[in-house]
């Protein structure tokens, strides 16, 4: 039976829930969710992952699940927020270096790691969202998918809109989402549909949108860790171009991979074809 256990963690000012999966001894995989999610959203691809040899590691995010609540906008930076976290979890499970997994936002916080953390990660996998320079260089298309961040950044209007009518536009937005039920759930807890929006708020307003900050400016940003981008050709937010063209941020071994037929959501769609990218791109690497 596979070994499964919670942990509370203390770090960076926050309590964080986090899912911890396999034999404690095995090669660490760390994996980070995105908007709407939760930790949850791992359950189907974490089995097959851990029944292939790795111990999975799946926090919910800050603002998210059951880690706390930051008080403040500016605490929702990924550079200084999320990221920060991440280590301290590691640091806390005595993990030295683990491969990482970001999916949707947990793609940027993970992308920001593996550039400025290469000390504490064997590899990286950026599911759906590439790097966020590719992103923001993608095109007016990637920007028509992205106008629903525009209205993210309408604060107190859009927690109206999207609880209005029995959150009847956060069910059709979202639609694939893994259970939309058990997120609106989520999401209806006092605070935690402004925390999830504020990770948009924080990180990724309509300026940077239509203008990118210098390169630079944010610290390093070239990855130098292998990695591979996967991306679902069932995706209605994010073009495959962005995800193509983050071969230009990463001075290591570069894969791209597509999976026909899933959603954004492509760890609940086609948990099966993810996990066997994940196991051979992490088996290439070694363990460290």
């Amino acid at each position: 039976m596979m070994r499964q256990a919670t942990h509370r963690i203390k770090a960076n000012g926050l309590t964080h829930f986090v899912r911890d999966s396999g034999d404690a001894a095995a090669p660490a995989a760390v994996l980070l969710h995105g908007f709407p999610d939760s930790s949850a959203v791992w359950s189907k691809v974490t089995p097959l992952l851990v029944r292939e040899g790795f111990r999975i590691i799946a926090p919910d995010m800050r603002g998210f699940g059951e880690t706390d609540i930051p008080k403040t906008l500016a605490e929702y930076d990924i550079r200084t927020g999320a990221a920060v976290d991440v280590v301290a979890i590691l640091d806390h499970l005595k993990i030295e270096r683990a491969h990482l997994v970001g999916h949707d936002f947990g793609a940027p916080v993970a992308w920001t790691l593996a550039a400025g953390r290469p000390d504490r990660f064997l590899t990286l996998a950026a599911l759906s969202v590439g790097h966020m320079r590719a992103y923001l260089k993608a095109g007016a298309e990637q920007k028509r998918r992205s106008f629903y961040i525009l209205v993210h950044q309408l604060r107190g209007i859009c927690e109206w809109l999207y609880r209005r009518n029995d959150w009847a536009l956060l069910r059709k937005h979202w639609d694939a989402a893994r259970d939309i039920d058990e997120t609106i759930a989520l999401l209806s807890r006092p605070g935690r549909l402004t925390a999830g929006l504020n990770w948009y708020r924080a990180n990724i307003g309509v300026r940077r949108m239509i203008f990118p900050p210098p390169e630079g400016e944010y610290g390093e940003e070239i990855v130098r860790i292998p990695t591979i981008g996967v991306w679902s050709s069932g995706e209605k937010y994010l073009v495959e171009g962005q995800m193509i063209a983050s071969a230009a941020y990463v001075d290591a071994p570069w894969t791209y991979e597509r999976i026909d037929g899933a959603s954004h959501w492509l760890q609940a769609d086609a948990p099966a074809a993810l996990a066997a990218l994940l196991v051979r791109h992490w088996g290439k690497q070694g363990h460290g």
